[in-house]
């Protein structure tokens, strides 16, 4: 493979690697009430007995 294939293959890998690093270091958590947390809680124990019911 010629040398400028693989500089190609390496500045794509980079930026693949680069944008998900990027993508990482800006994700912030999600600040919750207690209340709105209780009520997700609530919603995920619903969808796991709805789906336990369905199989």
């Amino acid at each position: 493979m010629p040398w400028y294939a693989w500089l190609i293959l390496v500045i794509a890998i980079g930026s693949i690697v680069g944008g998900l690093l990027m993508l990482k270091d800006s994700a912030k958590k999600l600040p919750l009430t207690e209340e709105q947390l209780k009520r997700v809680h609530e919603r995920n124990a619903e969808m796991d007995a709805k789906d336990a019911r369905d199989r």
